[in-house]
C-alpha cells in the first residue's frame, strides 16, 4: 500500500481532494451534493482544456506561456464571425483553425528558430494579445447569440454539449499517449532529445505537434469561455495559462518532461476548482480567494513532498529488513580427539 501511495501521484492527490470535499462538507452542510459536483465540473472546463493542452507541452520538455492569449483571441474571432452573421459551426471551426495556427507559430519558433520555448511563448502571449486588441478595439464583443449560449447549457442527461466535449478531448489525448507510437513520442521526446533523434523519431514533428494541439484545446476553451459568460471581454483568458501550469504540477507532470498523465491533470484541476468554488460556498470575501487558494495549492505540494519522503523511507526501511539476512549461530567446535595410530611391532608381539 506505502510502495502504491509512493509511485502514484495521482492516486495521493485523489485522496487529499476526497478529504477536502469532506472537511469542506462538514463546515458547510449541504456542500456535498450532485448539483455542487455539476457546478465545479462546469467551472472547471475552462481550465482542464488549457491544461490539458499545456500537458502535452510539458511532456516534450517545453513550456507554454501563451495559451491564454490564444483563449482570448480565438474567443475573439468567434465573437466577431457570429456578430457578423457567420454560421455557427464554421465560426467554431474557424476558431479552432485559429488556434491552432497560433500553436503552429509557437511550434516553428521553438523547432526550427531554436527559440527557448519560454521565450518564444512570453513574446507570442503579447502579440496574439495586442492582435486581440486590435480586432476589438480595446471594447468587449456582447450579443453573442443564443446557439453559442446553447453548448453551455445542462441538457436533459444533466451536463452540456461543451462538457461532452472535453470529456471526448480527455479521453482522447489519454488514448493516444498512452496507446499509440506516436502518443509515447512526446514521452520519448521529453526525457531524452537525443536518445529520441537517434531512435529515428522526428523530434521537430513531435515537438510541433505537441503545441499544435495546445492551440487547438486553448481554442475550444475560448469557445467554451464564450459560450458560459455570454460576451467577450478584452482581458478574456488572462492568467489561465499560470493557472494550467500549477494544475500540471499539481498533478505530477514533471516540468522536466517526460512524465505525467491526463488523470492527474483532471484531478489537479478539479482540486484547484473545488478549493475556489469552496470559497464562494463559504461566503469568504471574493478579494481573500487567490490569497488562499494560493496558499492551499502551496501547502499541498509541501505537504505531498514532506508525505512522499517519508513513505519512500519507510519502504527503504521496510525492503532492507526484508532482504538482510538473519544471523545465523555457528555450532560449538566439537573437542579435539586424539587421533588413532597403528599398534607398534612390541604390542604386536604381545
Amino acid at each position: 500500500m506505502l510502495d502504491f501511495f509512493a509511485r502514484n501521484r495521482v492516486a495521493t492527490l485523489f485522496g487529499v481532494t476526497v478529504l477536502t470535499f469532506i472537511l469542506i462538507g462538514m463546515a458547510a452542510p449541504g456542500y456535498l451534493s450532485l448539483s455542487t459536483a455539476s457546478v465545479i465540473m462546469s467551472n472547471s472546463l475552462v481550465l482542464m482544456t488549457v491544461a490539458l493542452g499545456t500537458m502535452l507541452v510539458i511532456l516534450t520538455r517545453n513550456i507554454d506561456v501563451s495559451s491564454g492569449s490564444v483563449l482570448g483571441l480565438s474567443a475573439v474571432i468567434l465573437g466577431l464571425l457570429l456578430n457578423n452573421d457567420v454560421g455557427l459551426v464554421p465560426a467554431i471551426i474557424v476558431c479552432l483553425i485559429s488556434g491552432a495556427l497560433a500553436g503552429l507559430f509557437n511550434g516553428i519558433l521553438v523547432t526550427f528558430f531554436s527559440v527557448p520555448s519560454i521565450i518564444a511563448t512570453l513574446g507570442t502571449l503579447g502579440l496574439f494579445r495586442g492582435i486581440m486588441l486590435i480586432l476589438t478595439g480595446g471594447k468587449w464583443i456582447e450579443e453573442l447569440p443564443q446557439s453559442l449560449k446553447f453548448l453551455a447549457e445542462n441538457g436533459s442527461i444533466g451536463i452540456s454539449v461543451l462538457t461532452v466535449a472535453v470529456i471526448i478531448a480527455l479521453a482522447g489525448v489519454w488514448a493516444i499517449t498512452r496507446h499509440t507510437r506516436f502518443g509515447r513520442y512526446f514521452y520519448a521526446v521529453g526525457d531524452n532529445r537525443e536518445a529520441a533523434r537517434h531512435l529515428g523519431i522526428r523530434v521537430n514533428l513531435v515537438q510541433i505537434s505537441a503545441f499544435v494541439a495546445a492551440g487547438v484545446l486553448a481554442a475550444l476553451a475560448g469557445i467554451i469561455f464564450a459560450a458560459q459568460i455570454g460576451f467577450i471581454p478584452n482581458q478574456a483568458g488572462n492568467g489561465v495559462e499560470l493557472k494550467a501550469i500549477a494544475a500540471n504540477v499539481l498533478g505530477g507532470v514533471s516540468l522536466l518532461g517526460g512524465s505525467g498523465s491526463v488523470p492527474g491533470v483532471f484531478v489537479g484541476v478539479i482540486f484547484m476548482t473545488s478549493i475556489d468554488s469552496a470559497l464562494v460556498f463559504l461566503k469568504i470575501p471574493a478579494f481573500w480567494n487567490d490569497f488562499i487558494a494560493g496558499a492551499v495549492l502551496l501547502l499541498v505540494l509541501l505537504l505531498d513532498g514532506r508525505v512522499r519522503i517519508a513513505v519512500e523511507k519507510a519502504i527503504r526501511a521496510k525492503r532492507y529488513a526484508v532482504h538482510t539476512p538473519n544471523q545465523t549461530t555457528v555450532p560449538p567446535a566439537k573437542p579435539a580427539t586424539k587421533p588413532a595410530t597403528a599398534p607398534t611391532a612390541q604390542e604386536n608381539t604381545q
